[in-house]
């Protein structure tokens, strides 16, 4: 299959996906209700959203942008944003079945982000600590250039300020349309790491739904605390690529925050509801 082909076959699967989104749409009002992804539960969407977007159902805990986790996370008014000038450009004028700049622009009118991580210095229960969300609605939460230098930039703060770093993590890997300058993005935020290792600075990951690709291969996993919110999905490769490289079918619980912590690969796994006193308890044995 040429490249050509390939990109006609993806256009053309996304204007299908796109139909069906919409027929969807005209027959559940988006605005008042939810159904549940999990358990096909509708719910008020007011309801869903004063649960902390966990269905009260089945505790099914949905995907969230970053601006809600702020919000739910940090002191009330506490957050100050950092670094809102370090925005993507097109250095490769990249052209798939649009174009890069175009997709940018898209991204950043839908979700009113620059890029996919919002970096700032916020307070959890009193407790200053540097934070870096990503959000997955801005391009699949895909890790390009702007998005290493942020994550680099709100370590090198932390280390500045000798407080705390965490890093909330909700990506599908690095961004093909910057080519190896995003792969590089996966030395520079773990060289960040390193530095903050030995400057002794206290680093948190928290791996929420999905975190995969560039992101898990770095910074993603480097923390010394590693948390994953109930029934995130964490890993390298997808599942159907391995599944197709190996020739065997995988555990149905496989790349689930549960699998991991069977395996060692997290410390624990939290609810959100438990999320910022988790983190409380964890600031304060380092304070």
């Amino acid at each position: 299959m040429t490249i050509q082909a390939w990109f006609e076959k993806r256009k053309k699967a996304q204007e299908q996906r796109k139909a069906l989104e919409a027929k969807v749409e005209a027959n559940i009002s988006s605005d008042l209700w939810v159904k549940c992804v999990h358990c096909g539960t509708q719910l008020l969407r007011t309801d869903l959203e004063n649960n902390q977007m966990v269905c009260p159902v089945c505790d099914y805990h949905f995907r969230i942008n970053a601006r809600t986790r702020i919000k739910q996370l940090f002191d009330e008014n506490s957050f100050e944003e950092m670094f809102q000038n370090i925005k993507s450009t097109d250095p490769l004028e990249f052209v798939d079945t649009v174009s890069y700049k175009d997709r940018l622009q898209n991204a950043q009118n839908k979700t009113n982000l620059d890029d996919a991580v919002i970096t700032g210095i916020g307070k959890i229960n009193g407790y200053r600590i540097a934070t870096a969300v990503m959000d997955f609605e801005f391009m699949g939460g895909s890790m390009g250039s702007s998005v290493g230098e942020k994550v680099t930039k709100i370590m090198e703060k932390a280390i500045e300020e000798k407080i705390p770093m965490l890093a909330i993590t909700s990506s599908g890997g690095a961004r093909m349309q910057e080519s190896a300058l995003s792969l590089m993005q996966m030395a520079k935020t773990s060289c960040a790491c390193a530095k903050m290792d030995e400057e002794k600075i206290l680093y948190i990951c928290l791996l929420t739904e999905p975190t995969f690709g560039g992101v898990t291969a770095s910074f993603g996993t480097l923390g010394d605390i590693i948390i994953a919110e109930q029934g995130a999905r964490i890993g390298f490769a997808g599942r159907r690529v391995i599944e197709q490289t190996i020739k065997q079918k995988l555990p149905s619980d496989f790349q689930t925050a549960e699998y991991l912590l069977k395996y060692g690969q997290v410390d624990f796994i939290s609810k959100r509801h438990d999320l910022k006193e988790n983190l409380t308890r964890i600031i304060k044995m380092y304070i």
